[in-house]
């Protein structure tokens, strides 16, 4: 049987650089991901690659 699988999302508020802050939305553009996306992925990212 199909399952529609929807994610949970938790709203936070995070303070960033403004500067990172454009990086990242010029590579989310370039990309046609969006920028929560990308975040989501470079976060996954950077913990999947942690050195312990």
């Amino acid at each position: 049987m199909f399952e529609i699988k929807k994610p949970e999302y938790v709203n936070k508020t995070f303070r960033m650089p403004a500067e990172l802050v454009k990086r990242l939305d010029v590579i989310a553009q370039s990309n046609d991901v969006s920028l929560n996306n990308l975040i989501i992925q470079c976060c996954e990212y950077a913990m999947e690659n942690l050195r312990k």
